[in-house]
């Protein structure tokens, strides 16, 4: 399919957080099942202020990783801003999701005081609030939306998801997003944003569960396997 592909993560590794190895091994189990080999390069959020595009160039996908609060929230803004402006394949989860929507939030929609709940608890905006009822550590059934780009990746209406998050969409949120183009493509059984997706770009998904947690060498995560395969498209 093709000779290879370099994956950024975006996000402060920390080798005993299980998430972050199950990154690395979620991204192996998509190349080898594509015939992709896939090289993952991780890249500080601290690392990334001012520079983002620099750091960026020559990469073929973006994956924000969980684990926030992180060392810089500017520079894993500016890296999510960076792939999405230039079209290059991004999937986020857990805190990735959560800094998609605030990057979202203010580069787009101009609300430049757009908030998350767990950096600043008295944000004036608050994007991003803690959840009434944690799923973390739960496993939990998402339901796809038809004709998002998602339902194809999956390949069915539902699916069962792990979450290792205490933070979402801050409620009264989703309409603002919505109206603007940002799509909400799986919601759990009370209706709450759990993927968005940006329809028009190559390959932008990001998901408050942990979809790599429950990928495995013979039974690859579709999500990550459509994202490796659109990287792998877009480097030819």
């Amino acid at each position: 399919m093709a000779e290879g592909v370099t994956v950024g993560i975006v996000g402060d590794r920390d080798p005993k957080n299980p998430t972050h190895t199950a990154t690395e091994e979620a991204l192996e189990h998509a190349g080898a099942s594509l015939g992709v080999p896939v090289a993952a390069r991780w890249l500080p959020t601290a690392s990334l202020v001012g520079r983002a595009a620099e750091r960026l160039r020559g990469l073929d996908a973006v994956f924000c990783s969980p684990g926030s609060p992180y060392e810089s929230m500017d520079g894993a803004l500016e890296a999510i801003r960076s792939a999405r402006d230039g079209g290059v394949p991004f999937i986020g989860t857990c805190g990735g999701f959560q800094h998609a929507v605030i990057e979202y939030a203010r580069n787009v929609l101009g609300l430049e005081n757009a908030g998350h709940a767990e950096y600043d608890p008295d944000a004036p905006q608050p994007l991003v609030s803690d959840l009434s009822c944690s799923p973390f550590g739960q496993t939990m059934r998402v339901r796809i939306e038809p004709g998002s780009k998602v339902h194809g990746f999956y390949g069915g209406p539902e699916a069962d998801e792990e979450y290792r998050c205490n933070y979402g969409l801050a409620p009264g949120s989703r309409r603002l997003l919505q109206d603007s183009g940002l799509r909400v493509s799986g919601t759990d059984v009370d209706n709450e944003a759990r993927i968005i997706e940006l329809p028009e770009h190559a390959f932008y998904v990001a998901t408050l569960f942990v979809p790599q947690m429950r990928s495995a060498s013979e039974r690859p995560h579709p999500l990550i396997s459509a994202f490796v395969r659109t990287a792998a498209a877009s480097s030819r």
